[in-house]
């Protein structure tokens, strides 16, 4: 089983793939061939540069295109009290004594930086489904696990905004 995406995901990569196939290749193609031109190859780093940018490019392509290929489209049928893609939630940690915000996404647009938890993470599937007030325990593994409250949720957020993950 490959990557569980949502419909907005599988746009944002088609559009993604659209790009560097259409823009991103023939700009690549064009700096191996100015690079090339400059003469000697063996010394050339500009040439050396281009071809790495252009099969970096290409790299991406195939990944995103293999990603397509083997992922599972999901929808959200969580109702308007329940924690599904693209809620918002606010999290108590009793443990910590604090709060946390985070967005719930599907694993291609994690990002532990934004604060953005995917569905197949430990956090993600206690949470997935839960209404404001109850508590979920999260699973880390066999021998560790701890509670969070569920404090709010903020439905209809969007991911317009939201970027895939690079490799």
């Amino acid at each position: 089983m490959g990557e569980q995406l949502t419909s907005s995901d599988v746009e944002k990569i088609e559009k993604e793939i659209e790009h560097r196939k259409l823009v991103v290749r023939k700009q690549a193609i064009e700096e191996v061939k100015e690079a090339r031109a400059q003469g000697d190859l063996s010394e050339n780093f500009e040439y050396y540069a281009a071809k790495k940018f252009k099969n970096q490019n290409e790299s991406r392509i195939r990944y995103l295109e293999r990603m397509l290929k083997n992922a599972t489209i999901i929808e959200d049928h969580s109702s308007d009290d329940q924690i599904g893609i693209n809620t918002i939630v606010t999290l108590y940690f009793p443990e910590d004594d604090m709060e946390e915000t985070y967005k719930l996404v599907t694993s291609i647009r994690s990002s532990s930086l934004r604060d953005m938890v995917s569905i197949e993470s430990p956090l993600g599937k206690a949470i997935r489904g839960k209404k404001v007030g109850e508590t979920a325990t999260v699973v880390v593994d066999p021998s560790y696990s701890y509670d969070v409250v569920i404090r709010s949720i903020q439905k209809d957020v969007g991911d317009e905004n939201d970027q895939i993950r690079r490799f």
